[in-house]
């Protein structure tokens, strides 16, 4: 499985932008555990805090197109730098927060342009244009995999740490994590592959690609699955401990459950790595979007306990960033590595315009209603469409990639 990093500099590059991806990605999915916190302790209504860390949902996938294009230009270093110190800096300032707009700033803002900056599109661009071509499928589920324990270690971390020392507390000990991620900045992108000129490699710069890829049917088709993705996650990791809270389950179910779901993809993601390299990365797509749908399905049936939180857990878990790899995979196939910071980064975009919609409903759902009923139906529903529209792709046999050499 992981033949293809066959050289230690292949390893330093996968692994340490794996450990950026572990600390940026476990601290943003885990910023549902501070909802209630945040609720007894600054007095802000739920749909106001939903609408915050919404807000940060959206803002984190926008921030992604233009930090990859940044990346693309001037090269990957000073771009994971600036991430990282954004989100050190909104998780220090959230417990002076005050109210709605200080958690906008804060959260919304700060916190998730700061993460979004050293997260996938930039660490994917900067990965795939420091590998060989071989070795990029496998590479990328090892990254994806290091978010996805990142999730899985801030979790019950965090929980612990609210209860502890406080939500305050427990917010300035996050801040100081996140600066464990600096040192590993240079192994991912050294100081030296900076400043590249804008069109080196294809005669044209990164928007002259955007332009070109979003007359691209494909790429609009990959980018209504991934909006779906985004719905989905950003429901989940927001909602889910409002979710046991409603089933009179205590707090630590839902950290637990969403370290299992973390714990979860990082197999996952190493099984969607290596099944980049043999198969076509839209059936891929397919059976993740849909057994999600079938997940949701079990769990409105099933008793609330907390083996049934756990169980789906688990099976969420497997897929629940495991979409990555071959949706970047595609975006590579299409259109090259080039410009991936770039390309990927707009794709993420449309993940978290999903992501917004599902944090921000979640929250007037709940207000209004009560629980998160009719937000569980949506949710079955976008994951069954989402599984179909990437079924017309248009993606070369995996025979005919490169990559499955």
């Amino acid at each position: 499985m992981f033949r293809a990093l066959d050289t230690p500099q292949t390893w330093i590059v996968t692994l340490s932008a794996a450990g950026i991806l572990l600390i940026t990605m476990g601290a943003r999915q885990s910023l549902g555990l501070f909802v209630a916190p945040l609720n007894a302790g600054i007095g802000v209504d739920i749909a106001s805090i939903s609408l915050a860390l919404a807000i940060g949902q959206f803002v984190w996938g926008a921030i992604q197109p233009f930090a990859g294009a940044l990346a693309d230009r001037f090269g990957p270093e000073r771009v994971l730098y600036g991430g990282l110190a954004l989100l050190a800096v909104g998780s220090a300032i959230t417990p002076w927060s005050g109210g709605t707009l200080g958690l906008i700033a804060s959260l919304g803002l700060l916190s998730a342009m700061g993460s979004g900056a050293s997260s996938f599109s930039v660490l994917f661009g900067a990965a795939a244009n420091r590998l060989p071509l071989e070795a990029r499928g496998t590479a990328s589920g090892i990254i994806n995999a290091g978010g996805s324990f990142g999730q899985f270690i801030f979790a019950p971390i965090l929980q612990k740490l609210i209860q502890a020392i406080g939500w305050m507390g427990a917010m300035w000990s996050l801040a100081l994590m996140v600066l464990a991620a600096v040192p590993l900045v240079r192994n991912v992108a050294p100081a030296s592959t900076h400043a590249r000129p804008a069109g080196h490699g294809d005669g044209h710069g990164p928007w002259r690609s955007v332009k070109e890829a979003m007359q691209d049917r494909s790429y609009l088709l990959l980018h209504a699955g991934f909006f779906t993705c985004g719905f989905h996650i950003a429901f989940l990791v927001t909602h889910l401990p409002g979710e046991v809270n409603l089933c009179g389950l205590p707090p630590s179910v839902a950290s637990w459950s969403l370290a299992i779901i973390g714990l979860g993809n990082v197999f996952g993601s190493l099984f969607a790595g290596n099944c980049v390299a043999r198969y076509r990365s839209k059936y891929i797509l397919f059976w993740m979007y849909g057994s999600r749908a079938l997940l949701i399905a079990l769990y409105l049936a099933a008793p609330r306990t907390d083996l049934t939180f756990y169980l789906f857990a688990a099976g969420l878990g497997f897929t629940w960033l495991a979409t990555v790899p071959p949706t970047a995979a595609i975006v590579g196939k299409l259109f090259g590595v080039r410009h991936l910071g770039t390309l990927f980064g707009l794709t993420l975009l449309s993940h978290q315009t999903g992501g917004f919609l599902g944090a921000w409903l979640g929250g007037l759902a709940v207000t209004r209603y009560g629980d998160f009923s009719w937000m569980w139906y949506a949710d079955m529903t976008l994951a069954g469409l989402a599984a179909l529209v990437n079924l017309p792709i248009r993606e070369a046999p995996v025979a005919a990639q490169p990559q499955a050499a």
